[in-house]
């Protein structure tokens, strides 16, 4: 299969010495937008974004990576699956982009990176948009406790897919099929296996940003999150609401950890107007 046949497979650029695979999108003279995925099994920048990347390409230069461990970014030897590596890959991505400053859409795991990375460097973030956040503290849920704990076959990723979502209609044979194959493509599973190994709640508590660094974020912010998700507690959403300063919050209902996907033209247009007013 060529790498053309492949939409998960972008562009490359050197980021803190790590070639970062990368999606991107729109006019590269418009305003810059980061994308970042989750933390799931087999999870890939197209596959997180796919319903995302056109729509905000419409009027946004938009670029989403494959932060190291996950996908077809290069998984250097000796390399520390932490925060500090992954905000020093995203800091590093800008600066081979040209970008100075870019707003930031985080899913669930990519929420707690967007957070650290507005935390640690805030003049290279304009807006934040934070979806099923991680970043703050609660108890592991069973069903984040169940994704890290993934162990490859096609019923195990249909079990995880049946969390993520709300409606029964998207829990399909098809779709667990290729999301299987994906978490067994070369390297996938090694490294997803070594980044969050049991007690889980130690990788959560890591991820948090501390509340006197969020309290003190200038940037406005979008918060959003889906009222029967499973992976993470809606409680995150509220805690962001109560300690960012300059905040909104938007809940779907009938909506599970994957608002990108069970509301896409919804949260597009939710986002795309945040980031452009």
């Amino acid at each position: 299969m060529t790498q053309q046949s492949r939409p998960e497979i972008g562009a490359t650029a050197v980021a803190a010495g790590i070639a970062t695979n990368y999606l991107e999108g729109g006019d590269p003279s418009a305003p810059p937008v980061l994308l970042l995925h989750g933390s799931g099994p087999g999870v890939t920048a197209y596959a997180n974004w796919r319903l995302t990347i056109p729509e905000l390409s419409a009027r946004l230069r938009v670029v989403a990576p494959d932060l190291v461990g996950f996908g077809f970014t290069a998984r250097p030897e000796g390399v520390r699956y932490d925060m500090d590596t992954w905000v020093a890959q995203l800091v590093g991505l800008l600066d081979a982009l040209g970008v100075e400053r870019a707003s930031v859409v985080g899913n669930s795991f990519g929420g707690a990176l967007a957070l650290r990375l507005a935390a640690r460097h805030p003049g290279r973030v304009d807006r934040l948009v934070l979806m099923g956040s991680v970043g703050v503290p609660f108890t592991i849920t069973d069903g984040l406790d169940r994704v890290w704990g993934y162990q490859p076959s096609v019923e195990a990723m249909k079990d995880l897919i049946g969390l993520f979502v709300h409606s029964r209609e998207l829990v399909t044979d098809e779709l667990a099929e290729v999301r299987y194959r994906a978490s067994i493509e070369p390297g996938f599973q090694e490294s997803f296996a070594a980044m969050f190994p049991a007690p889980r709640q130690r990788w959560v508590d890591a991820m948090v940003t501390p509340d006197p660094e969020i309290a003190a974020l200038r940037h406005p912010t979008l918060v959003v999150h889906g009222r029967e998700d499973r992976v993470i507690p809606l409680d995150n959403a509220l805690h962001l609401l109560r300690t960012v300063p300059d905040v909104r919050l938007h809940v779907f209902g009938r909506c599970g950890h994957w608002t990108q996907i069970e509301h896409a033209a919804a949260f597009n247009e939710l986002v795309l107007d945040f980031l452009t007013s």
